[in-house]
């Protein structure tokens, strides 16, 4: 007895614990279908507040609102990268931005990806050896399928959406190309999918729409076996392209400048009702993918995730301002403060997820992939980043493990979160420090008032990252 209370870490305790920990485990799984159906729906460029359940009242997105109404919305989520390539990565790996391979976006083949055929327009791939959400999901028995904008490599390359996990893919390869929603092709499993100029009118062609489709197809091929289906929409990244019927409601509305920049980004005056109708549009592909699920009769059996790659856009014509993209955070895309970085984050799943439940828990993209592995009672990849998020989707939030910190990096930005602080460092350069809990537009710099936790977000810009030689932090003079 005494020795017990000398040494308070005896075995029976260390029993004790490790019971409690497989025993909460097996709680947290007790009664949950063995094999859920997934859907991933990610919007591309779409702000914190552009949609009706984050505070957008300009904007009218009814069937993302009912997402919110009958599952999870989050409030403190965040991409993986403030741009496209690497916070897709971080998605698809589990690692935050300072270990993933793919830390910027890296175009490989200049601008060749908007020939016809062309394979060798793209981004820098992932490595052949890489352990993907699709990879994992595949071995588990699902089917898996990609439709939308790809942006990880080239197809032929170790970056290939199948050579990633993914048994079928439709949609945008290269980046680049994805700046225009009238390409003369898109890429179908791996051969160029041609897409006839004028032949059956201008909507018919319409690059969201054709995505769309095919991945309510790939549910409908598939509803009586598990499936990932894996939707990275390109809309409202620019360019401002939608067809007539959906800018219909909003014309008139407001005032509108026409935008006078290159024809790459817009066809179209009235910028402002051409971005409100493109989120509309692709609100109704959501609600289009819900009622299929409903029609099969898979709602209760299937997962449905929508969130954003990253914050809003500042260029092509898009007005973040006068939608107030962001509110209620400063920056917008590619910038490491809030604006850049929080996104939408909301889950349904009947049965399982509160209806109408809120949660301020702190999680990032890389907590996908632990998530799907506990969920699925699957190893986890050693050397990742995320923290699996399933005792918060079941409202098990005393169970639910804490990021220590949260890392992002991109060219020469670092960007932390660690509890309510935010540090923030460019080129090396000196370290801003925000507190969250009570500035949450970063508008005041505290970083000389707490010396003490300004030094330790500079100790953990160094040592929460790997040096990559592709994306180096700093670039080495020539």
């Amino acid at each position: 007895m005494k020795e017990e209370m000398k040494h308070p870490l005896s075995l029976k305790h260390i029993m004790a614990a490790i019971f409690m920990l497989f025993f909460s485990a097996e709680t947290i799984l007790a009664g949950l279908p063995a094999k859920p159906n997934i859907i991933f729906i990610m919007a591309d460029d779409l702000g914190y507040a552009e949609v009706g359940c984050y505070g957008q009242t300009k904007i009218k997105t009814p069937y993302i609102d009912a997402l919110a109404r009958q599952g999870m919305k989050f409030t403190q989520h965040y991409s993986g990268n403030p741009v496209c390539a690497p916070s897709r990565c971080v998605l698809m790996t589990g690692k935050h931005s300072g270990q993933a391979q793919i830390r910027g976006n890296k175009q490989i083949g200049g601008k060749e990806g908007w020939k016809l055929g062309s394979t060798t327009g793209g981004q820098w791939p992932l490595k052949a050896d890489t352990v993907t959400i699709g990879k994992i999901l595949q071995k588990a028995g699902y089917v898996t399928g990609a439709f939308g904008k790809w942006g990880l490599g080239t197809v032929g390359s170790t970056g290939d959406p199948q050579q990633q996990g993914f048994d079928h893919f439709y949609g945008y390869i290269c980046q680049r190309q994805a700046h225009t929603f009238y390409p003369n092709h898109l890429w179908r499993d791996g051969k160029v999918d041609p897409i006839p100029e004028n032949e059956d009118g201008q909507e018919k062609r319409y690059s969201h729409d054709l995505i769309a489709n095919e991945a309510l197809k790939f549910i409908k091929t598939y509803k009586d076996q598990p499936f990932f289906c894996y939707v990275p929409f390109t809309i409202p990244h620019v360019s401002l392209q939608v067809p007539e019927d959906s800018r219909k409601p909003y014309l008139g509305q407001w005032e509108e400048t026409p935008f006078k920049g290159s024809s790459l980004y817009t066809s179209q005056s009235r910028p402002r009702a051409t971005y409100a109708a493109m989120v509309s549009r692709m609100d109704r592909s959501v609600g289009q993918i819900m009622a299929l699920l409903k029609a099969l009769e898979l709602e209760d059996n299937t997962i449905v995730i929508f969130t954003s790659d990253n914050g809003p856009t500042f260029n092509g014509g898009s007005d973040s301002s006068f939608f107030e993209s962001a509110k209620p955070f400063r920056g917008l895309k590619g910038s490491m403060y809030e604006g850049g970085i929080r996104i939408p984050y909301i889950i349904r799943w009947p049965g399982h997820v509160r209806s109408g439940s809120l949660s301020d828990h702190i999680s990032s993209f890389q907590d996908f992939l632990p998530t799907c592995t506990e969920l699925l009672k699957l190893e986890t990849p050693g050397g990742i980043d995320g923290v699996s998020m399933l005792p918060t989707w079941l409202g098990k939030s005393r169970q639910q493990k804490q990021h220590d910190y949260l890392y992002w990096e991109l060219s020469s930005k670092q960007g932390i979160r660690k509890g309510d602080w935010k540090a923030i460092r460019r080129r090396m350069g000196p370290v801003e420090l925000y507190n969250l809990g009570q500035d949450i537009g970063e508008q005041k710099d505290v970083s000389d008032q707490y010396p003490e936790i300004t030094a330790e977000m500079t100790r953990l810009f160094t040592t929460a990252r790997t040096e990559s030689e592709v994306f180096p932090l700093v670039k080495k003079k020539k």
